[in-house]
């Protein structure tokens, strides 16, 4: 579901900051070799998630659902010097272009990759997050909340993507359709929970930024 035009797509490009030349190049790669590239973040949401970075000026993120790796060089532009960005991916086969471009980038050194299930990798994580992106399997949205909450600093920011899921949250849910139940749950536990401020976005397919309260 497209919630706006694509003029009106193409004039909101044209009128935010320019997309960084190796996110470019990352983004064709993507599209001519992967399966279901529209699962990258692209220009406008990666320019919204690179902004978001830099006005928390993280020292430590946590990305659940790697991809291309698109998101996470975003995420980057706003670590610490000293800062680190987790990024965990179950894909194996996606490796090698992650690491093609972490490599070109000027944050490989701060850029620590993990493969396998996130509901085990976290656990294992040492530390608190000043920044959580979760993108990765809907079904998990609650309990990644769950595992990262008590874990986030004060006033730290959790980025959540897809809460909108096609629109599908405004339609009565089929009793298979696990994905959807769980994003409308989760949607609810957001808007609910006493320890964030939470404001729902319409960018693409739904950003939820929520703040830790401090």
């Amino acid at each position: 579901m497209e919630f706006i035009s694509e003029e009106l797509s193409a004039y909101i490009n044209q009128h935010s900051e320019e997309e960084p030349s190796l996110l470019a190049e990352l983004s064709r790669e993507t599209w001519q070799k992967v399966l279901a590239p529209r699962m990258l973040s692209g220009h406008f949401q990666g320019r919204v998630l690179a902004l978001l970075s830099k006005l928390v000026r993280p020292n430590s993120i946590l990305e659940i659902g790697t991809y291309t790796g698109y998101a996470t060089l975003c995420l980057a532009e706003g670590l610490r010097k000293d800062g680190q960005i987790h990024t965990i991916d179950r894909n194996e086969e996606l490796g090698y272009l992650q690491q093609k471009y972490f490599n070109k980038s000027e944050y490989s050194a701060q850029i620590k990759s993990y493969t396998g299930n996130a509901l085990t990798v976290i656990p294992q994580l040492k530390g608190t997050f000043d920044l959580v992106f979760i993108d990765a399997d809907k079904k998990n949205y609650i309990n990644y909340f769950n595992l990262i909450i008590d874990r986030m600093n004060p006033g730290g920011i959790i980025l959540s993507d897809n809460v909108l899921w096609s629109g599908k949250v405004l339609e009565a849910v089929d009793s298979k359709d696990i994905d959807t139940q769980v994003l409308k749950e989760y949607n609810r536990l957001l808007k609910e929970d006493p320890r964030i401020e939470t404001i729902l976005l319409p960018i693409r397919d739904g950003l939820t930024v929520s703040r830790v309260r401090d």
